[in-house]
């Protein structure tokens, strides 16, 4: 029991000093709340996205020759790539909730023989609103498509097919719904991972990690000591844009918030494991920094938050399993916008607690290396 509670006094000094060494120039407290700050407004205001890749999958009760002149016309659009085509409308949860299809078109089993009566007739569109702008696109080029293709009808004075749009998760289909929950992860990924990086090379630069490691604190217990205020820090990051969003934006959040606390703990965490193993094979700072930046950047294009996954080639899709930035994204719009429950989003802990589990020890394994 005593040697525990000497444990915990020896980390609690750490995490205390590495708490002011952070906190108490003026200057580096403003640079943890300024930009997070202008962060989420400007990227709430001015984000945009471009249609290139429409996943949809189709509901066709009416088997009919009108209805397969209309799906020929979707699938040699170039922008629609039909991924499902769905039996029952029981399906048509499946293949949203899972974000398989960007849009479901649904045809009534009565299609043909309206159309054929010259009377009007509706098709359901359901939307994805967890992806606003590119929803709003794709139903915008479906709608041209569909009054192309009454103007081919003969005979046809008055549109022929009428579309109606049910957007989930998002009703009104505004950008701002996708893009400021997501920054919620990874605003704060950028500081945190910057935080953790110079932490073991700051004080090799200023000649302090040397003492450090001549005191009785071991390999581990340095390492829970630096990654734990990071980790504090990125939560209270994580929690500013949470009441931005919240409160500033009005996007209301569905889901539960201790879901998305566990998911950004285990996205937070994975993300110091990096910045700290980036630290630990630093000589100085401004590598550390060099190091952060450069693996920054491929972080951010490939996590889905400006270019959809699918989109993207194959090669770099594999390569975003490596990424917890992707999952944390994901894991955030599906708590904050669907109401995701624990169950739901369990797969998206997995890559991010692999990350942590590899990089933590690596960062300790690398301390006790600069031992020898």
């Amino acid at each position: 029991m005593a040697a525990f509670i000497a444990f915990i006094r020896r980390i609690t000094s750490l995490i205390r000093k590495e708490l002011l060494a952070i906190l108490k120039d003026p200057t580096s407290r403003a640079i943890l709340l300024v930009p997070v700050l202008m962060q989420s407004i400007v990227f709430g205001y001015g984000a945009t996205y471009d249609l290139n890749h429409a996943p949809y999958a189709v509901l066709d009760l009416s088997h009919g020759k009108a209805a397969t002149e209309l799906l020929a016309r979707l699938d040699g659009s170039g922008v629609f790539q039909r991924v499902a085509t769905l039996q029952s409308p029981a399906d048509i949860a499946r293949v949203i909730d899972t974000g398989k299809a960007l849009l479901v078109l649904s045809i009534a089993s009565d299609f043909a023989e309206r159309l054929s009566a010259g009377a009007g007739v509706n098709v359901q569109l359901v939307l994805d609103g967890r992806n606003s702008t590119t929803a709003n696109m794709a139903a915008g080029h479906l709608g041209n498509l569909i009054a192309d293709y009454n103007a081919s009808l003969p005979g046809a004075s008055q549109p022929a097919i009428q579309v109606e749009t049910r957007a989930w998760f998002n009703p009104n289909l505004e950008s701002r719904w996708n893009i400021v929950p997501a920054l919620i992860a990874a605003l704060s990924m950028i500081q945190t991972l910057l935080l953790a990086s110079l932490s073991v090379a700051r004080e090799r630069e200023q000649g302090t990690f040397d003492q450090l490691l001549v005191t009785p604190l071991g390999p581990m217990e340095i390492l829970i000591g630096k990654a734990i205020p990071p980790v504090l820090i990125g939560l209270v990051q994580s929690s500013i844009i949470l009441v931005i969003a919240w409160f500033w934006f009005q996007i209301p959040l569905i889901g539960s918030v201790w879901v998305l606390y566990a998911g950004l703990l285990a996205f937070t965490t994975a993300c110091v494991g990096i910045g700290l193993s980036i630290s630990a094979l630093s000589a100085n700072m401004q590598q550390a920094m060099v190091y952060a930046f450069v693996l920054m950047m491929p972080l951010i294009l490939l996590s889905g938050l400006i270019t959809p996954v699918r989109n993207m080639p194959e090669a770099l899709q594999i390569a975003t399993y490596a990424n917890p930035l992707r999952f944390a994204i994901d894991l955030v719009r599906r708590v904050y916008l669907e109401g995701a429950g624990l169950a739901d989003i369990a797969a998206n802990f997995l890559p991010m607690l692999a990350v942590a589990a590899l990089t933590l020890p690596l960062a300790a394994w690398l301390f006790r290396n600069r031992l020898v």
